[in-house]
């Protein structure tokens, strides 16, 4: 979930320095992107070619090649003996490649330095997605949320929303939610009981989003799994994170303090995968999570009608 703002009256000078730390940071990716294309260009060798040599599809060449997917190293050496790159060239790949797998760390302020919101942004990672792992330990996700909670949730930020700016946070997130009703995709939940318990307004608010959670989760294209407070744990508790995976490739996502991160190196992809295997491990899934969602539902219901 994108829990953001605009940045702090007069925060300009302060978003266009950070804005220079992150095209610093995306740099090595796009540079990654147009030297891989520029030896193939100079090689003379079809993308179509190209990718059969190495061995991947030419749907994730053209992903390479745009610098929507950061390949591995191996497969980036591939590439350039492919093309005959010389052992200089292949040096800078390899340097390249190491600094193109680091996280992307964005701040909020150069992010929204020119934008409301940053939902779009979430939403073409979601659009892209065939698979979309979403673990959140405070809040319920942006994709489950009911209207009445998003905007109570959107209302918490500091510094506070422009009326007209929280009205367009919100109803983005909303349109988000459409996503959930392709057939093509697949949308597993981890949410923790303290999540479920977070209340960003009156009790009714609460029942609601657990009304919410429960009619989603009859979804075909939806599993939710619960993390009860008193499971014996087998792993610790991190930040909330996201991982949107394709056929051939994945991206994490997550939202520390600072700002957002996105993480597309694939080994550290991998690390997001195992913390998600070892928290389903601590999970209530299927008909346990029904239950647990259904009791939790009449112990709210119990207090906001008392």
């Amino acid at each position: 979930m994108v829990s953001v703002n605009q940045p702090a009256e007069g925060a300009a000078a302060a978003a266009v320095v950070a804005a220079n730390a992150v095209a610093r940071q995306s740099r090595p990716r796009q540079q990654l992107a147009a030297e891989l294309r520029r030896l193939r260009d100079l090689a003379g060798i079809s993308g179509r070619e190209l990718a059969k040599r190495v061995g991947i599809s030419q749907s994730t060449l053209s992903r390479i090649e745009a610098g929507n997917v950061v390949p591995p190293l191996p497969q980036v050496l591939s590439w350039a003996k492919e093309v005959g790159a010389d052992a200089d060239c292949q040096d800078s790949l390899r340097t390249l490649t190491e600094a193109a797998h680091s996280p992307e760390v964005r701040d909020w302020a150069s992010s929204l330095a020119d934008r409301a919101h940053l939902q779009d942004d979430v939403r073409a990672f979601e659009e892209d997605a065939q698979v979309v792992l979403n673990f959140q330990p405070a809040l319920v996700p942006g994709l489950l949320q009911t209207a009445d909670y998003a905007r109570r949730v959107f209302a918490t930020f500091d510094p506070p929303y422009a009326p007209e700016a929280l009205a367009a946070a919100l109803a983005a997130r909303l349109e988000r939610q459409r996503v959930l009703y392709d057939p093509a995709k697949r949308f597993e939940f981890l949410i923790t009981e303290a999540a479920l318990r977070f209340r960003p307004g009156p009790h009714r608010v609460l029942l609601a989003q657990l009304d919410r959670i429960i009619s989603i989760e009859t979804l075909d294209t939806v599993s939710i799994g619960v993390i009860p407070q008193d499971v014996e744990a087998s792993t610790t508790i991190p930040h909330g994170f996201v991982i949107y995976e394709n056929e051939d490739h994945a991206v994490a996502s997550a939202e520390p303090i600072p700002g957002s991160m996105v993480t597309r190196g694939p080994e550290l992809v991998d690390a997001h995968r195992r913390r998600w295997v070892a928290l389903t491990r601590m999970a209530l899934s299927d008909n346990d999570a029904r239950v647990f969602l259904a009791e939790l539902r009449d112990e709210i219901h119990r207090i906001a009608t008392n």
